[in-house]
């Protein structure tokens, strides 16, 4: 089945990502229900695992959002793992040179364009039978976290690695890497001007950019910067943010 992000990135359209934190298929369906372009399960910093994961496609499935990973680490393992189970999409935490990045194209592909080994045990029922080792290296996309400064020195040659679809912006580990305070929307000229090389960069190589925001206002205006792929916070700031405001609202 065609990915929807990648088509809509190649028509010139923006897509609002979830961030899926809960381990729970129950959350996930509910979640997926939102009008999100995509979700992604949340692997590193989230709290969940390979068996939440493969719950949290299956709650997602009848949304038809386009499920996606975060996976811990750039390791074929979980990789290989999360695709197995229907991932559309693997961002990679801590992308930092050439190597790194064509090493993760490797875990991502079928030879001959790489390593994978075949045995899509829940990503091969969905679409076409027979068809998914057919498309998948064209269908899955391969998205590295750019969140350091060694990054963003090697970014000319991460983005000339075949097979990148797509940059995803950490900006709490990029302020950290630059000795700045860790946090989401940040207002920073000097990252603003890494922000525009980015997009001027991938803009280039028709490469999508995607950037984590912490609110809809920042996440809008990442759109306009050019970002073809905002995160709004993630499952859980969002329903804590509404529950207390709720809960605000009715003491007052």
């Amino acid at each position: 089945m065609p990915n929807k992000l990648k088509t809509a990135w190649q028509a010139g359209k923006a897509t609002v990502n979830g961030w899926a934190a809960i381990p729970s298929g129950f959350a996930a369906e509910m979640y997926s229900r939102a009008g999100w372009d995509s979700v992604t399960v949340d692997m590193q910093h989230g709290i969940q695992d390979y068996l939440s994961c493969v719950s949290c496609f299956q709650g997602m499935q009848p949304s038809g959002v386009v499920p996606m990973v975060r996976v811990p680490w750039n390791e074929p393992g979980i990789i290989g793992k999360v695709l197995d189970a229907g991932a559309y999409g693997i961002i990679c935490p801590m992308i930092n040179t050439e190597a790194e990045a064509k090493a993760f194209v490797q875990y991502g592909k079928y030879p001959p364009r790489g390593t994978r080994s075949n045995g899509p045990i829940r990503a091969a029922v969905y679409g076409e039978a027979g068809a998914y080792q057919t498309t998948a290296n064209d269908e899955i996309l391969m998205i590295p976290m750019i969140e350091t400064k060694k990054a963003i020195d090697n970014i000319g040659a991460i983005l000339d690695v075949p097979g990148i679809d797509a940059i995803y912006i950490g900006p709490s580990d990029l302020s950290f890497s630059l000795g700045k305070t860790p946090k989401l929307d940040v207002e920073d000229d000097e990252i603003f001007k890494i922000y525009e090389m980015l997009l001027k960069e991938t803009g280039k190589r028709n490469i999508a950019a995607g950037i984590h925001c912490g609110v809809p206002a920042y996440a809008k205006r990442m759109i306009k910067m050019g970002f073809k792929l905002v995160t709004i916070a993630n499952d859980v700031g969002i329903m804590l943010n509404a529950a207390k405001a709720a809960v605000t609202e009715t003491k007052s």
